[in-house]
């Protein structure tokens, strides 16, 4: 246990150096949600489970009642990834959907410990092509997703550590973008 929470209390300290840059995409990503733009989540495994999260809170509500926000999570979508495994490869699972789905200035949000799921790394590839902005929450660097991404939230640690503080990451993300609502939109009608 003792091991364990040192681990994490490190990952934690990586997070808190981070805190800028979650204000900034809360902050841009408030932008483009209230304008109309939508997020696209994906992940595998746990990371897949934060990716759900993080949707939930904008579809729902994270603190305030407010309007609802686009957010799709690309790995909820059971029929779609196992038909695109099944006919593409589960490489393509996520970059299909982000080409169906993303337009010019939409987010890309790709959640991974490791930094090297090739399925996450094909929906970065398509991210950009689509004009998409993409954002990588991942572990330590160097790692392929991060150079692919335009911006990289990378965390220091095991795995584990890093899974345990992306639920941070995502509540944290939650609460700049709720915090940076225009006042008309922070009730939903």
């Amino acid at each position: 246990m003792e091991s364990h929470l040192a681990g994490l209390t490190n990952t934690l300290d990586g997070l808190r150096a981070q805190s800028q840059r979650i204000h900034r995409w809360g902050t841009s990503l408030a932008r483009l949600l209230a304008d109309g733009g939508r997020l696209l989540a994906a992940g595998n495994g746990g990371s897949a489970a934060e990716a759900q999260h993080l949707t939930a809170e904008l579809v729902g509500r994270y603190r305030h009642d407010r309007a609802p926000f686009s957010a799709l999570a690309l790995c909820a979508e059971t029929s779609s990834v196992t038909a695109i495994a099944n006919d593409y490869g589960y490489d393509q699972v996520f970059a299909r959907q982000v080409t169906a789905h993303a337009r010019s200035g939409d987010v890309v949000v790709l959640l991974s410990t490791s930094g090297s799921s090739p399925n996450l790394l094909e929906a970065a590839h398509a991210g950009r092509l689509v004009g998409a902005t993409v954002w990588a929450l991942t572990g330590p660097l160097p790692n392929p997703l991060a150079s692919l991404a335009d911006d990289t939230l990378a965390l220091p640690g095991d795995a584990c550590h890093v899974q345990e503080a992306q639920l941070v990451v995502v509540h944290a993300l939650c609460e700049a973008f709720e915090a940076a609502l225009p006042s008309s939109l922070r009730r939903a009608s």
